[in-house]
């Protein structure tokens, strides 16, 4: 396979488990077919001499290059956050599911991996500052007291209210 962003060939590693592409002789990039990110995105993941080299590769990541395409798919990839790290962009297939790194970033992914609080913090952050998403709580707040108003004000229309007293 060829690397996606420097076009060298790509030689499979054993990560300790999970077999990676990696851009040995250029960018030092690394290919996860789907899934296989997650299996070593943890520092107490995987293991080998492989692994030790890949993280000690330098964080390079050109912010200002153009979308690359997916060396499996050949469509362009998504640059996003990785859910488990709000520090580090990844560029993800949405096709194949397959994660491209570039040199350095799975250790940054490794460092500043979120646990599952830290995730659900972080993503009620993110949601909070989308303004009409608090007119939005605001409004359905509104909405259900409103509703119980009615309920209350109406419970005498109700069968039930006769019949059982309440």
């Amino acid at each position: 396979m060829k690397c996606p962003v420097c076009a060298s060939e790509m030689v499979e590693q054993d990560l300790g488990g999970v077999m990676v592409d990696v851009c040995m002789n250029g960018c030092k990039g690394m290919w996860f077919d789907w899934f296989e990110l997650s299996k070593l995105d943890e520092r107490n993941e995987g293991f080998g001499e492989a692994l030790k080299r890949a993280l000690d590769h330098p964080r390079v990541n050109d912010g200002d290059r153009a979308p690359i395409k997916c060396p499996k798919c050949g469509i362009p990839m998504h640059v996003h956050k990785y859910q488990s790290s709000k520090e580090v962009n990844v560029d993800e297939c949405y096709a194949c599911g397959g994660f491209f790194l570039d040199s350095g970033e799975l250790r940054a992914i490794r460092e500043s991996f979120m646990s599952e609080e830290e995730r659900e913090a972080y993503a009620k952050k993110l949601i909070d500052e989308v303004p009409e998403h608090a007119q939005a709580v605001d409004e359905l707040e509104k909405e259900q007291a409103r509703t119980a108003a009615i309920d209350k004000f109406t419970r005498f229309l109700r069968v039930s209210y006769y019949v059982t007293g309440v």
